[in-house]
């Protein structure tokens, strides 16, 4: 066994420890009647039950290749058998290595596939009512994706301006790897095209920023309620009489890390409350994991990128129908496709490159 490998299957041994452990406090806390034991722990068990099944599947692979070579160094075996063990070999040889390839895999792309539901912050920067505008086509691009893969759009909160662009927009997204692809979308996006609103038919370059949260659920993260002081106040903006009349607007703010969250979208005070606390959990969530990740990466450069707002990741160039992947310098001739929500390429290039980083850093 390459040396390579030990630490892999020494880490897949210990997630089917763990595995069947999981499995008899299942059946304990479903004899002691304990549902929120239950949800935990049937949560666990999903994530780990993938890989798990094609360990198993592997060690059996490799009782088979031993089995068949056992028949090669049988003196008394005729050729025929020795003919057919040979080509077992062959066969488990290479069930054997795609399988380990595909728990590699697996195993460093796991904690990301399991999360499937995220919060999409976009907001316009440099450019004014341009910058909004592009804001405005960014939200459009990936609501188109998130339709082409059947993921839910909810709609949290919107800040237009007079052209129908976007200050900001915030939205939630959930479905299957939702975070293992529109995590990378994290970072500054800039666009040069001559806007709707230049007469000359200058181009100008623009700016909005994107933030991808993990949506976690309350199991995940919680936040003491005494952390976290609420402010109600009357909605403004658009809306008619009826919102400003009524103070639905809440406002959260967690002491311990001095994150606000804002909500004035809907008319009820109650939906304003939820949406904010569905937001609050996802900024917090990130604060506490983005400190963890700046720990366990202090030694080494990491994957694609921090998602930082500030770090440019992407540039839209109309007049060229291009878009530029800055992180890893792809740059793809299909702008109208990408801004129509196919996605796919850029997405595609984004995992494989990060598959490939992580693997390094195995």
């Amino acid at each position: 066994m390459a040396k390579d490998n030990e630490s892999l299957l020494t880490k897949l041994e210990e997630m089917e420890r763990r595995y069947d452990e999981v499995e008899r406090q299942i059946a304990d806390a479903a004899n002691a009647g304990n549902p929120a034991k239950l949800v935990a722990l049937s949560k666990e068990a999903g994530k780990l039950k993938g890989l798990v099944t094609q360990f198993r599947s592997y060690r059996t692979a490799l009782a088979g290749i031993d089995e068949a070579g056992e028949i090669l160094r049988d003196e008394t075996a005729d050729e025929d058998m020795k003919a057919l063990a040979e080509d077992e070999i062959r066969r488990l040889n290479d069930k054997s290595q795609e399988l380990l390839e595909q728990m590699q895999n697996t195993l460093i792309m796991a904690d990301d596939m399991s999360i499937g539901s995220v919060i999409v912050e976009i907001r316009a920067g440099t450019g004014g009512e341009e910058a909004a505008l592009f804001a405005r086509d960014l939200y459009n691009m990936y609501v188109k994706y998130a339709e082409s893969r059947k993921w839910k759009v909810e709609p949290l909160d919107f800040n237009v301006t007079e052209k129908n662009g976007f200050r900001e927009v915030i939205f939630g997204v959930k479905g299957p790897g939702v975070w293992s692809e529109l995590g990378y979308e994290g970072g500054g996006h800039r666009v040069q095209r001559v806007p709707e609103t230049e007469s000359q038919g200058r181009i100008h370059t623009s700016a909005a920023t994107v933030a991808v949260l993990p949506e976690p659920e309350e199991l995940d993260i919680k936040i003491d309620p005494d952390d976290v002081v609420e402010h109600v106040s009357r909605s403004g903006g658009p809306g008619g009489q009826s919102v400003n009349k009524l103070s639905s607007a809440i406002r959260l703010e967690h002491t311990p890390t001095g994150i606000g969250v804002s909500m004035q979208d809907e008319k009820s005070q109650h939906k304003n409350r939820a949406k904010a606390w569905r937001v609050l959990r996802s900024r917090v969530y990130e604060h506490y994991e983005s400190k963890k990740r700046a720990e366990r990466d202090s030694r080494r450069r990491t994957m694609i990128g921090s998602g930082d707002r500030s770090q440019k990741i992407r540039t839209y160039n109309f007049p060229q129908n291009r878009v530029t992947d800055h992180r890893i310098n792809l740059s793809l001739y299909s702008l109208d496709r990408i801004m129509a929500g196919d996605l796919s390429e850029m997405v595609a290039a984004l995992k494989g490159y990060d598959r490939e980083q992580r693997l390094k850093n195995l």
